[in-house]
């Protein structure tokens, strides 16, 4: 592992970041047969329960339209979404999760809770709940961009 004491907070975020999404994806990958990459989950968090259009996905994730669109090209060829017409709209196509992919986004979650736990127990409940309030709080980050 990368020596992290002298990283700053910036890039002790994207190392933790890096090393979490690992983990998870290669659970995933352990028990499962369909391969689904990070950016793919990304999207599908934003789908999750709801209809939004693509337009509205691509608005919500911090990946280019084209990738945007080859991704959900990708999750439609799984099976794990469907996109059809809007209603009223020619233009607008609205996406949302299959049955599959819906048991596919929880399965992953409980991963996810898993790994939390095992997160707790090496720095225990109260550095997770810590770190998570932190992560929660307003940062001001549109004052920081100016």
């Amino acid at each position: 592992m990368m020596e992290l004491q002298n990283l700053d907070v910036i890039d002790l975020l994207s190392e933790r970041h890096a090393i979490l999404h690992r983990l998870v994806e290669d659970k995933w990958n352990e028990h499962n047969e369909i391969y689904i990459s990070n950016s793919e989950w990304y999207i599908l968090a934003r789908i999750y329960k709801k209809r939004p259009t693509i337009s509205d996905v691509t608005k919500s994730v911090d990946i280019s339209r084209q990738a945007t669109h080859k991704f959900i090209k990708r999750l439609q060829e799984k099976g794990l979404v469907e996109v059809t017409n809007v209603e009223h709209s020619k233009k607008h196509k609205a996406i949302r999760m299959t049955k599959f992919g819906e048991e596919c986004y929880e399965k992953n979650k409980l991963l996810k809770i898993e790994i939390e736990q095992q997160l707790v127990n090496v720095i225990g409940e109260e550095q997770v709940t810590n770190l998570k309030n932190i992560l929660k709080l307003d940062w001001g980050m549109e004052r920081l961009e100016a």
